[in-house]
């Protein structure tokens, strides 16, 4: 049987981890979370992770550095990261973006 049930969350209420970062909707097959005003900093250890992520900025700027290639994320900017690709982020203004990862990331198994 296919699961049809409907999840909405409200971004008010969901859980929070650091630096601004907010759990969305989890599904079976991807999960979504959002940075809020995340402040500028430089000091992102280069890290890497099993799932993929895609991205959105909503507002502010940032530096992704991604296997060696350096990116300039904007408002009305996408991105990705492919699953394992070492990469770090160099928040440059008050930095609000929306993610997709793939498998998803869960809230007290993985970090953000």
């Amino acid at each position: 049987m296919t699961d049809t049930t409907v999840k909405k969350v409200a971004s008010a209420s969901s859980p929070t981890g650091d630096n601004g970062l907010v759990y969305l909707a989890s599904g079976k097959r991807m999960a979504m979370r959002m940075w809020r005003e995340e402040a500028p900093r430089q000091d992102k250890p280069v890290h890497k992770h099993e799932y993929e992520v895609l991205g959105f900025c909503i507002g502010g700027r940032a530096e992704l550095e991604l296997e060696g290639q350096t990116v300039t994320l904007e408002p009305g900017d996408s991105w990705l990261v492919p699953a394992d690709a070492e990469h770090t982020y160099r928040i440059l203004e008050p930095f609000t973006c929306v993610e997709a990862t793939a498998p998803p990331f869960h809230v007290h198994s993985r970090s953000g």
